[in-house]
Formats: structure tokens, sequence, C-alpha cells
């Protein structure tokens, strides 16, 4: 019985992903123990590993000798800020794997689209309507209402002749995005007091986070996650055409429906709790496909710990760097911008 000439490179390619992954999962844990140390107090790791140890194992004799004070900005304030940023980041890289997958874009991205917009939108209506006093749950499902009523919009506006363009789809997704800008400013105008939380949901800001943003957050987000992992490798012949899938037993248009509100679910929760941070979705899937390829059950996951790690660095700089914080969302959009015209310059000399 001969061996086929391709297992040998099956074999090394599936394992150079598994060496990706848990190279990638061991930065995500060094970066997270570094970031806890990074700041105005001076932490040691001995401090960050007793804390964190204890608060695990529920042993509070392992770090009794520590004064309250480092126990708090360790467990209270930068952990749950670190985390946020990971679960975030992860979570908006996901979402740019499966809308470029699913509309055969590479400039797809839930901030291109306008969706974050519309989430920032609707997150900005359930402030100013204050429900958010009664928890983040509200705020999540307003900003998923304006984030699948912005993607529809955008789909619609962008389709010509059954086809959807990918010049249009930017252009539509810019159009619609002023269009929610304008009324989010009509809302800063009516929300008095209100006001200043709408600003930090528009700059991107994961300043004040505290573990109940983290616990009703990554429970969401994963599970999207996980559904879009789970059509993986239906996304990788739909992403070659519905005429593809139809011919091997795919419904394309019920696969887009799920994948398509996945996606809009992980970039509402990532608005509510970080605001309009963008970019990260471009920039990621990009960055680990000229690595491992387009096999979307290698990227979605990938993609994950990769935009964690990214969203975790640039929001640890941020706090980090001078005497005044800068948002996570600056940032992003300081390296998504140029990022952007590489990757549209690029697709223009592809098609000319």
């Amino acid at each position: 019985m001969s061996t086929s000439p391709l297992t040998p490179l099956l074999r090394y390619k599936q394992a150079k992903v598994r060496v990706a992954g848990l190279v990638l999962l061991a930065a995500m844990v060094l970066f997270t123990l570094a970031a806890i140390g990074f700041g105005r107090a001076d932490i040691s790791m001995a401090d960050i590993a007793n804390v964190i140890y204890g608060q695990l194992t529920g042993n509070p004799e392992a770090y009794a000798h520590i004064k309250a004070a480092k126990i708090a900005i360790i467990w209270d304030i930068r952990l749950p800020r670190i985390l946020a940023a990971i679960i975030v980041g992860g979570g908006l890289a996901v979402a740019g794997v499966v809308f470029q997958a699913l509309l055969m874009n590479p400039l797809a991205d839930s901030y291109t689209m306008g969706v974050s917009t519309g989430a920032a939108f609707g997150a900005s209506v359930a402030i100013y309507l204050n429900v958010f006093a009664q928890g983040g749950l509200p705020v999540t499902l307003f900003a998923f209402g304006g984030a699948v009523a912005t993607l529809l919009i955008v789909m619609s506006m962008a389709r010509v002749g059954g086809y959807v363009s990918s010049a249009n789809l930017i252009i539509a997704g810019i159009i619609v995005s002023s269009i929610l800008s304008a009324a989010i400013s009509m809302v800063k105008s009516l929300a008095g007091e209100q006001v200043s939380a709408i600003v930090s949901w528009l700059i991107g800001s994961l300043a004040a986070k505290s573990w109940e943003h983290v616990l009703y957050a990554w429970p969401l987000i994963l599970a999207a996650c996980f559904l879009c992992y789970y059509y993986a490798a239906d996304l990788n012949i739909v992403s070659l055409g519905d005429r593809e899938a139809r011919s091997l037993g795919i419904n394309a248009s019920r696969l887009r429906t799920v994948l398509l509100a996945a996606g809009a679910l992980i970039t509402a929760v990532c608005v509510a709790i970080g605001g309009i941070i963008g970019f990260v979705g471009l920039i990621v899937p990009h960055m680990v496909r000229m690595l491992t390829g387009s096999d979307n059950k290698v990227l979605i996951p990938l993609c994950g710990l990769t935009g964690g790690i990214l969203l975790l660095t640039a929001d640890t700089f941020g706090r980090s760097v001078g005497n005044v914080e800068i948002p996570v969302g600056v940032l992003t959009t300081l390296l998504g911008g140029p990022f952007f015209v590489y990757i549209f310059r690029m697709r223009n000399k592809t098609l000319g």
C-alpha cells in the first residue's frame, strides 16, 4: 500500500498550525502577566503570581503579605481590563475573518462596513434611555439591533444584480457610517449627563472595565466564535462561490444568515464593552493568512489568539506611555488606516 505524497506535507502543515497555536497561547499568557506589571504602580511578578494564585485557589494566605492597594490594582483594576482587551480583540478578529470569507472581500470588516458604528448607535440610544443602569445586557441588545440593521442596509445598498460589489460594499459602509455618526452626535446633544459615557463608546476605550463586563461578555463572544468555527469547513466552500456550495449540498443562504448574525453579535458585544475599536478585524486576518493560508478552520482560532494579543499590546501601550492615557481605539485606527490603504492598493494592482 503506497503512501500519498501529500500526506507528509499535510502532516507538516498540521504540525505547523499546532505549533503556531501553542506559541500564540504561550505569548498571550506572558503578555498578560507582563501587562499586569505595566503602569504607574510598581508591582513585581512575584506579587502578581501570588495574588492570582491566591484568588483562583481561594487561599488568601498566598497574598497576605501584599498591601491591599496592590491587590486591588492587580485583581480588580488591571486584570479585568486585560481580559476585556483579549476578549474584544479576539472577537473582532474572528468577526473580520467571517465577514471577509462570506463576502469574498479582503476589505470587509465590522469597522469598514459600518457595523461597529451601527452597534455604537444602538449602545448610544440605550445609554440615552438609561437602560444601561439595569446591567450590561440591555446595551448589548440595543447594540446588536443596531449592528444587524446596519449590516442589512449596507448589504442591500451594495448589491447590484444579485452580486455584492467590493467597492460598493465599502462605499455603502462609509455612507451608512456617516449617517449613523450624525445620528450619534444628535443623541449626544440630547444626552445631557450621559454624554461622557457616549463619548467613551465613540473613541474606543477599555478604561474602568470590571469583572462584570468580562463575565457577561466572554460567554456570548466565545459561543459566537465557536459557532463560526463549527461552520468553518462550510465557510471554506462558500467563500469559493454559491455555485460550488450548492453542488456540495451546502445551503449558502442559510449559512450566510447564521454567520452574519454571529459576526454581528460579536461586534455588538465588543462595542458594548469597548466602544468603536477599528481595524482589528481587518489587520489580523491578513497577518495570519500570510503565514497559514486561507483555511478558515485554521484562521478562526489563530486570529482569535492574535487579535487578543494585538489589542492587549495596544491597550497596555496606551495606558503606560506618557502621563495621559491614549484610548485603544485611537491606536488601532492609527495602525489600521495605513494598513487599509496598503490592502486597497494591493487589491487594485491584482485586479488591474
